[in-house]
């Protein structure tokens, strides 16, 4: 029963191990979000940006595209410090 547990914990632990080391690698990826194309799941991985801020970002976009990255705090709810936050992390180039 013993070795069971620790058997069980052990295998919890590496399991826990590994969804931190892969989620540290999605958000420290080179890639930056383009706020011109990007879905509502990729927009929410940003620094202070949760479903309601991503999708008024996506109905700004619809209605103005963003012409440079610093447009994005023309939408409501982002302000300088978290253009800050975002600032190397995104971008409005066209995908190659």
């Amino acid at each position: 029963m013993l070795y069971t547990l620790k058997r069980v914990v052990g295998l919890w632990l590496g399991a826990m191990a590994l969804c931190l080391i892969m989620g540290t690698t999605m958000v420290y990826a080179d890639e930056k979000v383009n706020i011109n194309t990007a879905p509502s799941e990729i927009l929410q991985t940003l620094p202070g940006i949760g479903p309601a801020l991503a999708e008024r970002i996506i109905a700004y976009r619809e209605a103005t595209p963003f012409e440079e990255k610093e447009d994005i705090q023309k939408v409501s709810g982002i302000g300088e410090a978290t253009y800050n936050k975002l600032e190397d992390l995104i971008t409005v180039d066209d995908p190659a």
